[in-house]
Order: structure tokens, then sequence, then C-alpha cells
């Protein structure tokens, strides 16, 4: 008996998997990056949002076309990878249908694993024909051009790619099982490639070399695409489950203070309050800088939002600055987030983290992310409300926006001479106080 496919399965399965755990590790770095923040309080509201939200789709359903089509696939995704453990239980050993032993049970879910993939091969054509020929206006904005949109047509091709060979593959299988081949036992179910094998060679030996070949296509491609994960918008499929966990629930429209702020605050509203008593040890706090100019002044949640953002576009579509011609584009805020904490992953990977902090690489995420882009935003949250994995952009946009005003002083005029208006005035209009009230006598 010849050990080399064994060895070669060995390779492949250890290069792949090593591969993949190198870019997780990297990706854990990047989103370790950001500020820490405590999100381990309601811990059972925190299971109900993941198995509702990652787990059940139930917000992916708001747009019905879409949202069946895409629980098609990601029932399809879960359910046809058990198979996979089979693969690698025969690759490893040199069996073939390891678990044939189960008979009934394994006919049912081999016929179960055939429907669904046909199934996610009509859902992935449609979602083809919707990006492609219907051109939903959302699939084709500004920022979506280049990488963004190659990523999503590729993802596309990887599951009809794999879901043909799986086809492909059980149909060979099914054909030499009827023609009594060695090493073929007589098991499965085959609902769909039974048509197939209709149309494929009669030839024993060709047969055997299109079974062999689709399944070794099928699991190289498996490690192929588990490891293009890292660099695509699919990453979601791995990060939705802890990022709608980690997700804020506190009420929409709550907007957190800065500590350093409130403290400020209390004290010159307490009168008994000394604003020169020097603070007790261990009290003090050390504000670095307030608000964000850059990915590792916002907080590890914020990030891993930017690394599971789907870039599906909803948050845009419902955004209404963007739909008056703004510049904003919530999407857009998320991808280019991720993008600079690729970019410092980078440096990193030069320089060191310690160097990185201390010395910078001479950029910030103020360059990618304009102030028109900050400034349009209404705080309405309704790319918060209409995100399907509870992303949050506006808690990055209110960040940045911090940073403007309190660090450099940069809000548009009109803020600034409301504000002034406060100060002065103790009210946002230009009047003084002892005028204030005049608007009731008219």
């Amino acid at each position: 008996m010849s050990y080399l496919p064994n060895i070669l399965f060995v390779i492949l399965l250890l290069g792949g998997g090593g591969f993949f755990l190198k870019n997780i590790r990297k990706l854990s770095r990047n989103i370790k990056l950001g500020k820490d923040i405590d999100r381990s309080d309601r811990g059972s509201e925190r299971w109900g949002n993941m198995a509702r939200i990652a787990l059940g789709q139930s917000k992916m359903v708001s747009r019905p076309i879409a949202g069946l089509l895409h629980i098609v696939v990601y029932v399809g995704f879960l359910i046809i990878n058990i198979e996979v453990l089979e693969i690698i239980i025969d690759g490893l050993l040199g069996t073939h249908r390891v678990f044939a032993f189960a008979g009934g049970l394994y006919d049912f879910l081999i016929g179960s694993f055939e429907i669904l993939a046909f199934l996610v091969l009509v859902s992935v054509i449609i979602f083809w024909i919707r990006r492609m020929i219907l051109k939903i206006p959302r699939f084709w904005s500004k920022e979506m051009t280049s990488w963004p949109k190659n990523d999503a047509l590729n993802i596309l091709y990887f599951e009809i790619v794999l879901m043909s060979l799986f086809l492909l593959m059980n149909a060979a299988d099914y054909a030499l099982q009827q023609m009594g081949a060695i090493h073929y036992v007589q098991a499965g179910s085959f609902p769909i490639s039974q048509y197939i094998a209709a149309i494929l060679p009669e030839n024993e030996l060709t047969l055997f070399y299109i079974e062999r070949g689709a399944w070794w296509l099928h699991i190289a491609g498996i490690l192929v695409f588990l490891n293009y994960l890292y660099y695509s918008k699919h990453l979601h499929i791995l990060l939705a489950f802890p990022n709608t966990f980690y997700a804020n629930l506190e009420s929409q429209g709550r907007i957190d203070n800065l500590a350093s702020v409130t403290k400020e605050v209390k004290l010159m509203m307490d009168p008994e309050a000394d604003p020169y008593a020097v603070p007790e040890a261990g009290e003090e706090e050390i504000v670095e800088k307030f608000g964000a100019s850059d990915v590792t002044d916002l907080n590890w949640v914020q990030l891993m939002n930017a690394y599971t953002c789907t870039e599906c576009g909803r948050c845009t579509s419902v955004c209404p600055a963007n739909q008056t011609g703004k510049e904003l584009s919530p999407r857009a805020i998320m991808m280019k987030t991720r993008d600079r904490l690729e970019e410092v992953g980078k440096v990193i990977d030069t320089k060191g983290e310690d160097s990185f902090r201390t010395e910078g690489d001479g950029k910030t995420l103020l360059d990618t992310i304009s102030e028109a882009e900050i400034w349009a935003c209404t705080s309405c949250n309704a790319c918060v409300t209409e995100c399907p994995i509870n992303i949050d952009p506006l808690s990055i946009i209110i960040d940045l926006r911090r940073y403007l005003v309190m660090e450099n002083s940069a809000a548009p005029q009109e803020l600034n001479l409301m504000m002034s208006n406060i100060e002065n005035n103790g009210a946002p209009w230009q009047y003084g106080q002892m005028d204030r009230l005049n608007w009731k006598d008219e």
C-alpha cells in the first residue's frame, strides 16, 4: 500500500492549517491594539443576541430575498462542511467513506448535503445576478471598486467551484459504486449527483481520476478558502459570533461620556469640591488623548467591528446623509478603519509594536476619513439599526469628532459659534442672558 497520498495530504493539511493559525494570531494582535473596554456584563442578553442574530440570522430577513438566500448559503456552509471531517479522516488513514458504517443515517446525511449543495449553487447564482446584472445600487457605490468589488465576486466563484466539485466527486463515486469498483463501497444517497453521473464517461479508470481529482481539489479549495477569509470581507463567517456577543447593549442614542470630562464637570458643579486638591493615590486618571485620531485610539470592539464588516451596504443605503448626496458612507468608514488597521499591522510586523506606539508611521485614520464625512453624520443610528451583525460605525465617528473638537479645535464654524454662545450666553443663540426669553412676548 502506498503512503504517498497520505503524506501529501498531511503536508497539505498542516500547511493550510498552519497558515490559517498564523493569520488568526495576527488578527487577534491587531484587534488587541485597541483600548480596553469591559463588555462582560449582562451575560444572558449577550448570549441571546449571539444566538438570535449571528446563529439565527434574525436581522438578515428584514430584506426577505437577500435574507432567505443568505440563510440557505449559511446553513449549507455549516452542514455540508460536516463531510470535511470524513474527508480529513479518509485523507489521513487512506480509507474511503469511513462513516459508511452508519448505514441509513449516512445515506440521509449525504443526500441532505447534496440537496443543500444544489440550493447553495442556485442561491449563489442569484446573488451573482443581483450584483452583476440587476446591479443593485448598494453594491456599486463609489467605495465598491477594485478589491472590494472583486472580493465579493471571488467568494461567489469560490462557492460555485466548491459545490460543483462536491457534486462531481459524488457523481463519479456513485458511478464507480454501480460498477462495483474496488475500494468504492455501496454507501450514500445521491439525489442530485446521480443525474450528473449519467453524463460522465463509463470508463472505470477515467471515473477514478475524476473522483480523485475532484476529491483533492475540493479539500484543497476548502483550505484555500479558509486562508482567503483573512483577506476578505467574509471574515464575518468567523467574527459575527463574537461581534454580536460583545455588541453595545445600551439604548441607541446614549453616548458614553469621557471619564475625565465627567470628573471635571462634577468638580465644577460641587460647591464644596476643591479643584486644587491633590488627588489620592491611584485616583488620578492620565488622559493621553481626547477621542481618536488613529485606530489605536479606538477600543478593541470597534476594531473587531471593522474586521467583521460584510460590506453589504445596508448601513449606507439607509443613511440619510448619504441619501442626500453627502460624502458620508458608514460602510466606507468601516472599510477605511480596517484598511488603516491592516496598514498599522504591517508596520508593526516590520518595526515592532513598541516602536510604532512611540514613533508612529506618519499617518492617521484622519488621513483617509475626511472631516466632511465625519461632520455629515446626523447621529441617527440608522446604520447601527440596519447592520445584520450589530456593527457600530457611529461610535467611531463620535470618537473622531471628539478628537477634532477637543484636541484640534477643528469643529465647523457653525458648531464653534454655537458652543461659544452656550459658554457666553447659556444658550445656542446669540442673545444675551437678559434677552433669552423675549420670544415669549412676541
